[in-house]
């Protein structure tokens, strides 16, 4: 592991050196050249660029928009991300993570792979870019895919969310093709020592997640039955895990962005969620969050505000995500697959297996949370409704990815639907200018506005999609005008 760990540090420096010349490195007698390298070399410091920006600031900026997190008393630094704000600036450095130390490193990965017919290397590459660029068609909608990382096109057009989407599946499908289940694959950070049949059923797991996002707006029926048909899912969830340290620059980004020694705390349980939670006596909250200090017991607070600095509620009430420094950062997990599973049943299967695998789901997501017990509490109150399973499903999994995966929560909680907002508003719920705090006046498996919302999405309004990151509009002449923030993606809103 140590071996992987110090390929991995000499991999990093060169995707944050390259930028975006990941095809024209300048010749140095201290440092490598392309044709020096080995898609070992490069793989895992493209694969951190992407763990980085899907274990941090997706998960941050998801968790704020999805009512999973609010914000700490006193604090300032994400009120915007409470109040269902985001900005060009903000999202700027994510964009580029994703686009040039990503995928520009991962193209160069699967061209090597490719001219030496490595085809479970090429496979991983072609995982890593498809989860890349399904993030970006989810955060801005319309993204550079067809004329992206063209070194000689410095302005490159703006594909629809569907055509990305569709190239991506595609290409995914291309590499399937190629790969047999013991073909090697180059050193990684995600699956040391695996061979593609690893690869393979981490393939289908994220092709079925974006079949299944696009399912509202495409008829995708076949494919997805074709993918479960062939049940070639991974067993065990989809996670960078067992190598995270001590040091700053070895710990899981979250952590170290939110948690680690002197930095600002930002981050507390959302009442939204609490309230859903607590309505069943769910014990997976005590996995994903901690206790407030004050009392051991978990409340929650409200978007749209920083409380007050009086005596009534100090840091020590409220409630901070269980985070370590070296917690698994989440890509896919056992239980939002068989959620897939339960709505695909849902739909055009049968209720008793879509209830099946509503239970399955729920089950998975107590072993991935380490809570052992009956789920039957959690059943009690929140039932399989084959009559509404979008509402059940969507709760379900909004709940479950709480502490695990809470972007793909809020792109979940778009294209389902649910929780939905309520008749009760954030103002309802805590008034800034008394200081009274009443969390019974919020219905349990609900959301609410936010007491300073944007106004620019209104009251009951989810964020629907990012403004075009700074880098890009203010450099590509070709990007489009920007939609606003409540219009959906391609797949949401249906």
């Amino acid at each position: 592991m140590k071996k992987i760990i110090t390929t991995a540090v000499v991999a990093l420096s060169l995707a944050f050196t390259s930028c975006g010349d990941y095809l024209d490195i300048n010749e140095s007698p201290n440092s490598p050249n392309v044709g020096s390298l080995s898609p070992g070399l490069i793989f895992p410091g493209a694969e951190m660029a992407l763990c980085n920006v899907y274990g941090d600031y997706l998960r941050i900026t998801g968790g704020y928009f999805a009512e999973h997190y609010s914000q700490y008393y006193g604090t300032t630094n994400y009120m915007d991300y409470s109040q269902f704000r985001q900005s060009s600036v903000r999202c700027d450095r994510a964009y580029t993570q994703l686009s040039r130390n990503c995928l520009g490193n991962m193209a160069t990965v699967r061209e090597m792979a490719e001219t030496n017919e490595e085809w479970g290397t090429y496979l991983a590459a072609t995982v890593m870019r498809a989860i890349a660029y399904e993030s970006m068609v989810d955060c801005w909608g319309e993204i550079p895919y067809s004329e992206a990382l063209d070194m000689n096109n410095l302005s490159p057009k703006y594909d629809n969310g569907i055509d990305v989407y569709a190239g991506i599946i595609a290409e995914i499908d291309a590499a399937l093709e190629k790969v047999s289940a013991g073909d090697p694959v180059c050193t990684n950070m995600l699956s040391p020592g695996s061979a593609a049949d690893y690869w393979i059923a981490f393939a289908n797991a994220i092709k079925l997640r974006m079949l299944m996002r696009e399912s509202y707006a495409l008829d995708v029926k076949s494919q997805i039955a074709a993918l479960i048909a062939e049940d070639n899912f991974p067993a065990e969830d989809i996670a960078w895990q067992g190598f995270w340290g001590n040091s700053s620059s070895s710990q899981n980004p979250f952590y170290t962005e939110e948690f680690m020694a002197g930095q600002q705390k930002n981050l507390i349980l959302n009442i939204a969620l609490c309230a859903t939670m607590q309505a069943c006596d769910d014990p997976r909250i005590e996995s994903f969050f901690e206790p407030n200090s004050s009392k051991g017991e978990y409340t929650g607070g409200v978007s749209g505000t920083n409380f007050s600095t009086t005596a009534s509620y100090k840091a020590n009430y409220w409630c901070r995500p269980a985070i370590k420094n070296n917690s698994p950062v989440y890509i896919i997990t056992v239980a939002e697959i068989e959620f897939f599973k339960a709505e695909y049943e849902a739909r055009y299967g049968s209720a008793s297996a879509a209830e099946a695998h509503y239970k399955a789901a729920i089950e998975a997501s107590y072993a991935t949370a380490g809570v052992n017990g009956s789920i039957d509490t959690v059943l009690n109150v929140y039932p399989y409704d084959q009559s509404n399973y979008r509402k059940c499903i969507g709760i379900q999994k909004w709940v479950a990815l709480s502490g695990v995966n809470n972007f793909e929560a809020y792109c979940e909680l778009r294209r389902l639907g649910y929780p939905t907002f309520g008749s009760v508003s954030g103002s309802d719920i805590y008034n800034v200018v008394t200081d009274s705090y009443n969390p019974a006046a919020l219905q349990p498996g609900e959301l609410y506005t936010p007491i300073t919302v944007n106004t620019k999405i209104g009251d009951n309004a989810l964020i629907q999609r990012w403004p075009y990151p700074e880098s890009s509009a203010n450099r590509n002449q070709n990007v489009p005008e920007f939609p606003g923030e409540s219009v959906p993606v391609f797949w949401a809103g249906k």
